[in-house]
């Protein structure tokens, strides 16, 4: 199985990339703020490990926005090197009075607040996302899609995704333009179900929450391939994500030069049969 995954033809990427969400703050969004200059080191450091593929959102920052992960993408990396690919996210608001989400005639102003903050012309894919940690199911995403596509003819996005949704999300979705990628957590109910359409169709499915495959990382069938391979269990866990499938792509996340070489070296881990019959 490959360690590269190409978008819809265009873009080629590691399947083992970066999530920025920690960066700003280890507690997530909204939490004390974490010191700039390590965050900006561990970007550098991603990218010197081959990392091309970073994943971000706006709302990424800490409490009162003092630090915010797209800036600290665009101090550390820009110019940016021309194999990076960086994905980002519009939908949520993240208030005084917590989540929210935006209408159709927000998404512009999203698009816009990430050119800005990364510095860029045109982002390499902006992913809808909608409802909190589970898909919220019955609840029509066209009129926020279509923004986004709109934006997509303008130039202004390459290419489109879809997060936190359910298999009717993405065929409504599908039915308005062409989606690249979906990121989910992978251990919701129709994942199976999902992961078909997007092996059969060639959409990225990049799981949010990654290390473990977005499964309990106590596992102890983990730690006993773990220690066959002499590695750590949310290695094994990265290592099980990347070989569960070819368009699984892994995202993890840390605000830690130590973890994030940790996190890496999950690329060279080749599980045997034995080892996914066991995880399985």
């Amino acid at each position: 199985m490959s360690n590269r995954f190409r978008f819809s033809g265009d873009r080629d990427v590691n399947r083992l990339g970066f999530g920025a969400m920690r960066l700003p703050s280890k507690d997530g969004m909204g939490g004390p703020a974490r010191d700039p200059e390590a965050g900006r080191a561990v970007l550098r450091r991603a990218v010197e490990l081959g990392v091309d593929h970073i994943d971000t959102a706006d709302f990424y920052f800490s409490a009162g926005g003092a630090v915010r992960a797209n800036t600290l993408i665009r101090e550390a990396l820009h110019p940016y090197p021309s194999d990076l690919f960086i994905a980002t996210k519009v939908g949520p608001v993240i208030g005084p009075d917590g989540l929210s989400h935006g209408t159709p005639a927000d998404m512009r102003g999203f698009v816009e607040a990430n050119l800005d903050g990364l510095g860029v012309d045109r982002l390499d894919l902006v992913y809808l996302r909608i409802g909190a940690m589970t898909p919220p199911h019955g609840e029509s995403l066209a009129e926020r899609f279509e923004a986004l596509a709109a934006l997509r003819e303008e130039g202004l996005i390459r290419h489109l995704g879809l997060s936190n949704v359910d298999a009717v999300h993405l065929a409504e979705a599908r039915a308005i333009a062409p989606v690249t990628a979906v990121q989910n957590h992978a251990a919701q109910d129709d994942e199976a179900e999902l992961l078909a359409v997007c092996e059969e169709s060639g959409i990225a499915f990049v799981p949010f929450f990654p290390v473990g495959g977005g499964r309990e990382l106590d596992d102890g069938r983990l730690a006993e391939v773990a220690a066959r391979h002499s590695a750590t269990i949310p290695q094994i866990g990265l290592a099980r994500l990347l070989a569960s499938s070819p368009v699984a792509l892994a995202i993890p996340g840390t605000g830690s030069l130590s973890h994030l070489e940790d996190n890496m070296a999950a690329a060279a881990i080749t599980l045997t049969a034995e080892d996914l019959a066991d995880l399985s």
